[in-house]
């Protein structure tokens, strides 16, 4: 069987020297000598090289960049600190220069083939009045086969794991896909009556039912058996990387199938990224270059979380038909009762559309009433629940206001 990683890798070998030289090049060719313009075609040659060097894709997680916070009207410094991890995944911790003894947020990211710093908006927007933590997940790459199989259960354990090391009165935070694991590790804890269970859980535009107004991406993994998705879709890491060996479902794979669902707005922002540079717009150009930098670091997805996770919870809708198993036993969300829950959708969230999210209230039907929010949040997409100016001015003062009201 063809291993599509290794052409993949062979592919990057022979390309990556090219845009290495043209990211070399470009400040050649627009270089400014004192009193004489830039000559147009220069520019433009430059532009070119630059725009072609940023295709490069990345399998390194990017720095936050979060080192200091607006809290209480003062500027405080920010530090990340490891505060326990494993080979799979590290808790992370934004720990201000403060003594205030605030809330303390558990945010869930996503292992989806981005790293944890695609929500550096919502940490950043967070650490204004939380102590905030979250799962660094390692690019699975990177981690040796030796140390076994990551699949859901793995992934629910360390949800469990971190909001016990934290100590009760935590918040619990997940985005888009993580809210599946972050609901069963609520439920789990309840049912054992674990004294570390979290105060709140905040889902946001996840896919707790997806035969509720199914989306592209929703109809695309049912459209195909699971063996489908082993055979087409998972693929070994190269001997080259710490990983070699280990089954995946690699980065540049989720990379494509995101871009090729709006595959022209992408066209468009690299076409657009051109003619800024060649203006000399650089503050447009920037704020492209800062995306793409971001959206082109990708990271690789253990095989068996990625399976997992398709026939679970897109194929066979485990959570929400209540035939969802934790390491051999049932998951009840009814049995969460201490745990107030409040559910955030996009109203154009095209991959987890309205009302996948607010399921979640109907399945914690022992939660009281009082301790149960619903948000719809109008002209956002996917994205905006989480991060931008709707996310920072709309949906965090209410969700700010939900932990203040439940935290005692």
């Amino acid at each position: 069987m063809i291993n599509t990683y290794q052409l993949y890798q062979q592919y990057a070998d022979a390309t990556d020297p090219l845009r290495a030289s043209a990211r070399m090049m470009a400040p050649v060719f627009g270089v400014e000598w004192p009193g004489l313009p830039v000559h147009p075609v220069m520019r433009k040659l430059a532009s070119a090289c630059e725009v072609f060097a940023r295709t490069q894709l990345t399998h390194a997680r990017p720095d936050f960049e979060i080192n200091s916070v607006e809290d209480g009207g003062c500027t405080v410094s920010v530090h990340e600190e490891v505060v326990a991890g494993t080979p799979f995944c590290s808790l992370l911790r934004f720990r201000k220069e403060t003594s205030d003894a605030q809330p303390k947020v558990l945010v869930v990211a996503p292992m989806s083939g981005h790293f944890a710093t695609l929500l550096r908006g919502t940490v950043k927007t967070l650490l204004r009045h939380h102590d905030v933590y979250i799962t660094d997940w390692h690019n699975a790459r990177d981690i040796p086969a030796g140390h076994g199989k990551f699949g859901l259960d793995e992934y629910v354990s360390h949800v469990i794991s971190f909001l016990e090391i934290l100590g009760s009165g935590t918040h619990l935070l997940a985005v888009c896909q993580p809210t599946v694991a972050a609901l069963t590790a609520a439920a789990v804890m309840a049912d054992d009556g674990n004294p570390a269970q979290p105060r709140t859980m905040t889902l946001m535009a996840g896919p707790l039912d997806t035969r509720v107004n199914p989306t592209t991406v929703n109809a695309l993994a049912k459209s195909k058996p699971i063996e489908w998705f082993e055979k087409n879709m998972i693929s070994t890491v190269p001997a080259r990387h710490p990983g070699g060996g280990r089954r995946v479902y690699p980065g540049f794979m989720q990379l494509a199938a995101f871009m090729n669902m709006n595959l022209n707005r992408h066209v468009d922002a690299f076409r657009n990224l051109y003619h800024h540079l060649a203006e000399g717009e650089d503050e447009k150009a920037s704020q492209i270059k800062t995306f793409y930098e971001e959206y082109f670091a990708m990271s690789d997805l253990p095989a068996e979380f990625y399976l997992e996770t398709v026939q679970m919870v897109f194929q066979e809708h485990a959570l929400p038909l209540g035939t969802l198993q934790y390491q051999g036993r049932d998951v009840n969300p009814r049995a969460i009762r201490r745990t107030a829950l409040f559910t955030i959708e996009g109203e154009k969230d095209d991959i987890c559309a309205v009302g996948q999210t607010v399921a979640a209230q109907e399945m914690c039907s022992s939660i009281r009433p009082y301790m149960r929010l619903h948000h719809v949040q109008t002209a956002v997409g996917h994205y905006g629940v989480f991060n931008g100016r709707r996310w920072e001015n709309e949906i965090y003062p209410r969700l700010r206001d939900f932990i203040n009201m439940h935290h005692r």
